[in-house]
């Protein structure tokens, strides 16, 4: 049987337990069995994130934050969404105890961490200002790419962060668990959204081959569910430098959120509609832009179709 080649690229710098699903299913041949040859590859961050790659056609799928395909969306680049991996929001606010930070309104007059995109200011502002505080007032340190941790605060370096994922960065921290605060973004004010879609750029136009790789992967996503120590076994070979203690608790705290019932894939609109407005309202996205145009046809089809 000759196969075709589908290379899809991850969301991060490296693999994490986020695309275990996507893992489990090459592992297991089922990619192979429907006659794909799937390449799982990351993306060279000297020449863009995934999105870019995509847009090069360099990459027949890849996995993206929400906001930055619609942001792509809005200035006319031919990507599209095709399934939601995330139901839920990742980041989080970070502090330790003895801070006098115990609710983000407390973060005025602190140094608050951060990768200063618009999006990120705009979400670190709301969350402040949610929760009755003034945004205005606290001081926002440009971390850059590399994310500080709640290790980072404890020695001085700055009194709060925004953006580490409480599915994965936050369990890395050397801090015991009884002088860390960690609040996901999505229980204190953000907008619901799809932290992270899964979608297509220009080098894919087979609607089979796209069919036929979503119903693979979302067996991949079940099995990565429904067998945790299987799955971990596929990880160490994949990431065997994290330890497995954390791979564990973060696929654990990652899993549920593959999911809407039990459906995966789904793309809402009770996800997608607010978090669309919410970025307009914040001169991220046009005020009239429709989320709508940045869903493939074949996933818009199933909007209107899913029970809620």
């Amino acid at each position: 049987m000759t196969l075709t080649h589908v290379r899809v690229m991850l969301e991060y710098f490296h693999p994490w337990t986020n695309a275990a699903g996507l893992y489990a299913a090459s592992h297991h041949g089922w990619y192979r069995d429907a006659g794909l040859d799937v390449e799982l590859t990351v993306f060279d961050p000297l020449r863009g994130d995934t999105l870019e790659h995509l847009a090069r056609g360099e990459a027949h799928l890849g996995v993206f934050p929400t906001n930055r395909l619609l942001v792509r969306s809005a200035a006319g680049q031919p990507l599209h969404g095709v399934a939601s991996i995330n139901h839920r929001g990742m980041e989080t606010i970070q502090t330790v105890a003895g801070r006098g930070i115990t609710r983000p309104r407390d973060l005025a007059g602190k140094r608050l961490a951060l990768n200063p995109t618009p999006r990120g200011v705009a979400m670190v502002r709301h969350l402040i200002a949610a929760d009755g505080g003034d945004p205005d007032a606290v001081e926002l340190v440009d971390s850059g790419y590399r994310e500080l941790s709640v290790d980072d605060i404890a020695v001085g370096t700055v009194d709060a962060t925004f953006g580490g994922y409480w599915a994965w960065d936050a369990l890395f921290a050397q801090l015991p668990g009884s002088e860390r605060i960690v609040w996901p973004v999505d229980e204190i004010g953000a907008p619901p959204y799809h932290s992270y879609l899964l979608g297509v750029g220009p080098a894919l136009t087979d609607p089979s081959l796209l069919a036929t790789f979503l119903e693979v992967t979302a067996r991949g996503y079940r099995a990565a569910t429904d067998d945790p120590i299987g799955t971990l076994d596929v990880l160490d070979r994949v990431i065997p430098y994290f330890p497995r203690t954390i791979l564990a608790r973060s696929l654990d705290l990652i899993a549920p959120t593959w999911w809407h019932g039990d459906r995966w894939g789904d793309i809402r609109p009770e996800l997608m509609t607010p978090y669309t407005g919410w970025l307009a309202a914040n001169a991220i996205l046009p005020p009239a832009f429709d989320w709508r145009q940045a869903i493939h046809p074949a996933a818009l089809s199933l909007v209107e179709e899913v029970p809620r």
